[in-house]
This record gives C-alpha cells, sequence and structure tokens, in this order.
C-alpha cells in the first residue's frame, strides 16, 4: 500500500488519502514545535502526497488549527481533505499555562466542554475562523463517552441527542456546509451506540482498532462496513508500546501488555518484519478502513512511518499471528484482504 493512496467515503464521495497527518503535535504535544517545524512538517507530507489532514480545537488550545490553516489556505481547496472536531468551546483564560492537558504552549483559551446544538454551531464557526476556510469536509465529535466523561456522560450524551448536537451536525452536512460528520473517540463503545442515533459518514477511533487489541471488530467494525459507515484509524501504536515507546493508553504499559507486545515483536523477528510496520498494515485489511492518521513531530518520523506503510511484508507471517493466536480469529488480515 502507499501512502498516497485514495479511498472514499460512501455518502459524501470524500477522498481521504492512506496515511493522513494528524496534528495535534502542530499543537505542541508534550513538547513544543515551532511554526517553522510545523510548517516544513506539513510541507513534507504534502510532497509525500499526503492530502488529508486532521485537526481539532483542543490541540494547543487553538494553536493547531491556527497553524493548520495558516499553512493550507494558501493550496486550491478542493485538493486535500481536512478534518477538526467540536464539542468543546475554546473560552480566553489567562490563567492557562505551559503543560496544561500535555499542551508544551498552550494559547490563553480554556476548553468548556459543549455537545449541545448551539455548542456545535458555535464550534464550527470558531473553527472556519482559526482556519481561515470556507469548508471543513469532516466534522468529527470529540471525546464523548463514559470513560471519557464518567459521571457527566449522561449530562452530555443528552446534549448530543435531545440537546440538537446530532440535528447540528445533521444540519451542517445537508446543506453542503461540510462534506460529513462522525466521531472522533477512543472508545468503540460510544461509537456503536451513535450509530443507532444518526448516519455517520466516518469513526476515527483511537487505539481501539490495532495489531495489539481488536475488541472493537464485531461491535463496531462490521457493523460499519454494513451501514457505509466508514473508519479512520489514529493511535494505531497504542500510544507507543507497539513502536517502542513502552506506552500504553497514554501511561506506562502493564505487564499483560508488554507480553503480549514481545510475543508480536518474536514473530517479526522471525519473519524480519518491523512490528510497527506490521501495526500499520494490520489495520487496512478491514474492508471498513480507509485512511490511519499518524502524529509526527519531525520530517524523519514522518517518512519512517510512510516506509513502514509501503515496505513488503510476507504473506504467511499474517497466518502465524492468526495461528498463534496472536490476533483475533475474525479479524482480517492484508493475506484476504488481497
Amino acid at each position: 500500500m502507499k501512502a498516497n493512496e485514495t479511498r472514499v467515503l460512501p455518502r459524501s464521495g470524500l477522498s481521504l488519502t492512506a496515511l493522513g497527518l494528524g496534528c495535534a503535535q502542530l499543537g505542541g504535544l508534550y513538547r513544543p514545535i515551532s511554526s517553522t517545524d510545523a510548517a516544513t512538517l506539513v510541507e513534507a507530507a504534502w510532497s509525500a502526497g499526503i492530502r488529508y489532514f486532521d485537526t481539532a480545537p483542543f490541540y494547543g488550545y487553538t494553536l493547531s488549527e491556527r497553524r493548520v490553516g495558516k499553512i493550507l489556505r494558501e493550496r486550491d481547496r478542493c485538493s486535500f481533505a481536512l478534518s477538526t472536531k467540536v464539542g468543546r468551546l475554546m473560552r480566553p483564560d489567562a490563567r492557562v499555562k505551559p503543560g496544561d492537558d500535555g499542551w508544551a504552549a498552550p494559547l490563553p483559551f480554556r476548553p468548556e466542554f459543549d455537545y449541545s446544538y448551539d455548542g456545535i454551531m458555535r464550534s464550527y464557526e470558531d473553527s472556519l475562523q482559526r482556519l481561515g476556510m470556507y469548508r471543513i469536509d469532516i466534522l468529527y465529535v470529540h471525546d464523548i463517552g463514559s470513560q471519557t466523561h464518567v459521571g457527566q456522560h449522561r449530562h452530555f450524551w443528552a446534549q448530543l441527542t435531545r440537546g440538537g448536537g446530532f440535528r447540528a451536525l445533521e444540519q451542517l452536512r445537508t446543506t453542503g456546509f461540510i462534506g460529513g460528520f462522525g466521531l472522533g473517540v477512543n472508545e468503540w463503545e460510544v461509537a456503536a451506540d451513535v450509530l443507532s442515533e444518526t448516519e455517520l459518514d466516518a469513526v476515527l477511533l483511537a487505539g481501539r482498532y490495532t495489531l495489539l487489541e481488536q475488541e472493537a471488530l464485531a461491535p463496531l467494525l462490521d457493523v460499519c462496513a454494513r451501514t457505509q459507515t466508514r473508519v479512520v484509524i489514529g493511535g494505531v501504536f497504542n500510544s507507543g508500546v507497539l513502536a517502542g515507546n513502552g506506552k500504553f493508553n497514554y501511561s506506562d504499559a502493564p505487564a499483560e501488555v508488554v507480553a503480549k507486545v514481545k510475543a508480536l515483536a518474536e514473530v517479526c523477528q522471525r519473519f524480519d518484519v518491523s512490528l510497527p510496520a506490521a501495526a500499520l498494515q494490520f489495520v487496512f485489511a478491514h474492508p471498513s478502513v480507509v485512511s490511519c492518521v499518524v502524529g509526527v513531530r519531525s520530517v524523519q518520523q514522518l517518512a519512517q512511518n510512510i516506509a513502514w506503510l509501503e515496505t513488503t511484508i510476507p504473506v504467511h507471517f499474517w497466518s502465524v499471528l492468526h495461528a498463534e493466536g496472536l490476533v483475533s480469529p475474525d479479524a482480517p488480515v492484508p493475506k484476504e484482504a488481497q
């Protein structure tokens, strides 16, 4: 597979490249990145044929959106796909400081959750202003779910349903102000719930369908395949444990995860396959998956991700993963997708 290969969202006809650039790093996630380096990174992605860019108001407390807009609005608006997110309104706050929510140099705005009709519309309009663009291709509802909001989940779920949040998104799609909408979440369960409420164009699912875990397979991805809902994979390395940093779900990986990663790595070693390459290529075997967004902070990291995606992996490698019980027996693998 090539990084610049495109796949289409059935409802909207929007094309996404196989590899997308996740722009949280442009907001200074954990470490600062200069405007010059951010522009260089986007330019490198563009030169590699990547035409899908994903950002959010939350990233750098609006810093990422501002940078992405400044860099991309000089290009033909019809030549790339852009997604951002709704669910948080960014309120001015002079108390914002470096390190808040992991942002190294956040701008002075504090996120406030709001999934209501008015909140969605306000968030959408604010993003247009920050991006300096007249159109957003995909709006994702950002970080909804019972694990994310714990005791407040019912309140925010009611904002989306009875409070008109989904109605706002449906109106924006119907009128053509956006190409489509979906969810940008770390929880597959809430995505399955939403599919019973409204028609989604895409689900950006972070970390829940990977070489390491496939619990979302039957409850979500297979339903997406039947309902013309496409899946964009985020967190393909499960916070980095599949790329060698020892982190899982943004924390130190527990022993059972480390053990499974070790078992996967041992099979990779037998076939002289890079574990991150296997992780990137595995997800594309499922017919629902159209793209994978990767978060990188340098041109070198971007080039490495492209190389991992495009390297050749022996077909028998995937059969061994199935045979040794390291991936779900129901999970499609690249052998089956050919």
